[in-house]
């Protein structure tokens, strides 16, 4: 069975859709506010790091799924159906008395993104990082991009005696900006249809470390929040959905600030760092990183 194109389809097709693909939008943007720092203390002015690090975002079991009755109401009954992240084993719902076969999983436990970075130290403890990714072609994925910047602030100096405690203190923030294009699926007709995935996302932390010889561990809080978008080029299928993009338009998410909490280390070897680290929050990050540091 197919859904035909009335307004009600339509509005239930797209937050099937919405709900089917979130978990990629929500965990990329995850990854993508995790390995901004490997200590609480800012380089020194003139010092610099170049750093690459691999974001290894954790998929809860709760977000392998998702229910039916909450998109459609009455119009469905079928329970729980995997998200893109979820089992293999497709499933089928009922709407309005009708079988339909709904899209399968592809049984993914984790995603990785990489970042690669640079920081450098400016006056008055503070520090910039920046990230970039020139436009190029991955796989399948017919181009991606990456850009981003990010700041670190030494607090310690502002507090009267701060300098003799032997901790460092910082306030970091970042923002990541990600674009693809990506050719899709089970398409219908002979149309080209691409997709295109962007990401927005911010962080906020206070950091604390201690140096100790060459072994510095760090702890720090804060919030993520990011902005997320899915536009699809063209008609295609999911599952027995057949969906056409001009309709449905964009699928965007937009996530509430959320809290997290961070723990890792970093051991230096001369100007070799080494790093380590996970993040808690609604999409748990392990991180492992290694670069050059230089004061």
């Amino acid at each position: 069975m197919t859904y035909s194109q009335s307004t009600l389809d339509i509005y239930y097709g797209k937050n099937i859709l919405k709900e089917y693909i979130r978990p990629i939008a929500d965990g990329f943007s995850a990854g993508l506010n995790n390995g901004w720092y490997n200590t609480g203390k800012p380089h020194k002015f003139g010092g610099f790091d170049i750093t690459i690090a691999g974001n290894i975002v954790l998929i809860p079991e709760s977000y392998k799924i998702f229910s039916i009755s909450e998109i459609g109401g009455n119009s469905f009954s079928g329970g729980e159906t995997p998200t893109i992240v979820g089992e293999k084993e497709p499933s089928e719902i009922t709407y309005n008395g009708n079988s339909v076969k709904m899209p399968s999983g592809l049984n993914i436990p984790v995603f990785p993104v990489p970042i690669v970075q640079a920081g450098i130290g400016l006056i008055k403890g503070t520090e910039i990082n920046i990230r970039y990714l020139p436009k190029i072609n991955v796989g399948k994925v017919d181009q991606i991009n990456l850009y981003g910047f990010g700041v670190k602030h030494d607090l310690l100096q502002w507090i009267p005696g701060g300098k003799i405690l032997p901790i460092s203190l910082s306030v970091q923030g970042g923002y990541t900006k990600f674009n693809s294009t990506v050719a899709i699926k089970n398409v219908i007709g002979d149309r080209n249809n691409e997709l295109a995935f962007d990401v927005e996302a911010m962080t906020a932390n206070i950091i604390l470390s201690k140096k100790i010889l060459m072994f510095t561990p760090y702890a720090s809080i804060g919030y993520n929040s990011s902005k997320s978008s899915f536009k699809i080029d063209g008609d295609y299928a999911v599952g027995a959905l057949e969906l056409n993009a001009e309709e449905l338009t964009n699928i965007e998410y937009e996530s509430n600030t959320e809290l997290r909490a961070n723990l890792g280390f970093r051991f230096n070897i001369a100007i070799l760092a080494l790093q380590a680290n996970y993040t808690i929050s609604k999409y748990p990050v392990a991180t492992l990183g290694a670069g050059i540091s230089f004061r």
